[in-house]
């Protein structure tokens, strides 16, 4: 593989003055006796995995057909290897690093910076929805050192941080910069609340160290933004007191252990907000819940606005999803709710997370001779009958109008409805045919609020008619 080396002259530029102890020297402020002490803390990981040749070229189907085999031989087989970083947790041998750095891995091995020598790591665990993974090695007569931990709950926008890993296998490598954001969510794993940071940030970082001024682990790097693969100042760390928390689960258990409301949630959007009268977009609001589920049994309700849990202000829906995984079932939590627009609190009991799959609606077109009704927004609505519940995967006792349809580029396309869902209700009132919520639709003026059934999950959506409509 060949790598371009680009080689930039350096310019110098009027700094701001740095504040000093009266006594200090004039000599330039350095960070070097931080990054020494810290620095043994952080590993590179080696993974490797076998893959097989599917086949042989230009033979489709061939890894199963025995004539081919024999004429050709078998596949080779081939190790895929990966490389990442890690940091040393616990001074017995655990390293901490991201899930996606040994996934699938036949073999993992760490490499300190001080030497060649290479440890083989034994997987503790894994959380691919935090994107975290524990290992463990036997240092032998090697002293680790283990890295201190920061309370990442007090970072701030504008603090000094270091990233440490191997980029591109270069070798340990620090970069400077500063916390852009806290409280990123972007996408990329199922619980998120990541730090943003312009240190630079490269393949190879992953499972690094960002740590602070004084060397505390502020973050576990774990993934960047660009279109080149390579840093363009916008990389994501998972904070470090939510990863010593998936540490000490995987740790303990084996495994991560989450609490569990029984609640679908969604965004206030302001389209929501208008629409139901609520005081702020502050909070997740209740989209359905789940029956026999804890919130079922506090008395939890579908279009109540969650805004406090135990006190502490619920900003967003994946602001609650968050605060309530990280507490262990049997937890009792006070929940601060808007109904009516009047608050009222409600006290329930944590469960433990039920992992499910979730279910998967089979798409099609409508039948030919299937009465449908066109409403307005631009969908084909139908009842719901024994071939649409087999089709769409639709409960036995869901009642309301099926989307069959959805026209491009019209109101309901652009709001996101899909063929397959269920329209539940409409305006806060229930429907049950096709020709009810057509007609529904077709009758009201300004936005429309629905409520959807989706592929298991209910929720509300707004949308926005033409303008005169």
């Amino acid at each position: 593989m060949r790598v371009a080396l680009l080689l930039f002259a350096a310019i110098a530029l009027a700094m701001p003055s740095v504040a000093t102890e009266p006594d200090a020297t004039n000599a330039p402020v350095t960070f070097a006796p931080m990054i020494k002490e810290v620095s043994p803390c952080v590993v590179t990981v080696f993974s490797s995995r076998t893959m097989k040749e599917p086949g042989i070229p230009g033979f489709p189907g061939s890894e199963n057909d025995p004539v081919l085999r024999r004429f050709f031989g078998d596949r080779p087989e081939q190790k895929q290897r990966g490389l990442g970083s890690g940091v040393v947790v616990r001074a017995d041998g655990y390293i901490i690093t991201n899930n996606h750095v040994i996934d699938a891995a036949d073999e993992v091995k760490v490499g300190f910076a001080d030497g060649h020598e290479q440890y083989v790591a034994k997987v503790v665990g894994t959380d691919p929805k935090t994107d975290l993974a524990v290992l463990k090695i036997d240092p032998g007569q090697r002293k680790l050192s283990a890295i201190a931990f920061a309370d990442s709950t007090k970072v701030d926008v504008g603090d000094l941080v270091f990233a440490i890993g191997n980029p591109f296998g270069v070798g340990q490598t620090v970069t400077m910069g500063i916390v852009s954001a806290v409280g990123r969510g972007v996408g990329l794993a199922d619980y998120e609340d990541f730090l943003q940071t312009d240190a630079s940030i490269n393949p190879g970082n992953s499972g690094g160290a960002l740590v602070d001024s004084r060397g505390r682990l502020v973050g576990v790097n774990t993934a960047i933004i660009s279109p080149t693969g390579a840093n363009l100042g916008i990389g994501f760390a998972v904070p470090a007191t939510l990863a010593r928390g998936i540490m000490g689960s995987i740790i303990e258990n084996g495994k991560v252990i989450r609490g569990y409301l029984g609640v679908n949630i969604q965004p206030v959007t302001t389209e929501l907000a208008k629409m139901l009268k609520l005081p702020s977009e502050d909070g997740a609001f209740v989209g359905d819940v789940q029956e026999d589920g804890p919130a079922a049994k506090a008395g939890i309700k579908a279009e109540d606005v969650i805004i406090k849990v135990n006190d502490a202000p619920v900003s967003d829906a994946r602001h609650l999803r968050l605060m309530i995984a990280q507490m262990s079932p049997g937890t009792k939590v006070t929940l601060t709710v808007v109904r009516e627009g009047a608050e009222k609190t409600i006290e329930a009991t944590l469960k433990d997370l039920a992992e499910t799959e979730g279910r998967t609606g089979k798409k099609g077109s409508p039948r030919d001779g299937q009465k449908s009704t066109r409403g307005a927004l631009g969908i084909r609505l139908e009842d719901i009958d024994d071939n649409l519940r087999r089709r769409f995967d639709i409960p036995r006792e869901l009642k309301g109008a099926v989307i069959t349809e959805v026209a491009p580029g019209s109101r309901a396309d652009e709001a996101g409805l899909k063929s397959g869902q269920v329209i539940l209700g409409i305006n806060r009132k229930p429907v049950e045919s096709g020709q009810e919520a057509a007609d529904a639709l077709d009758q009201g003026q300004g936005d429309v609020l629905l409520r959807i059934w989706s592929d298991g999950a209910r929720f509300y959506l707004v949308i926005r008619r033409e303008v005169g409509k």
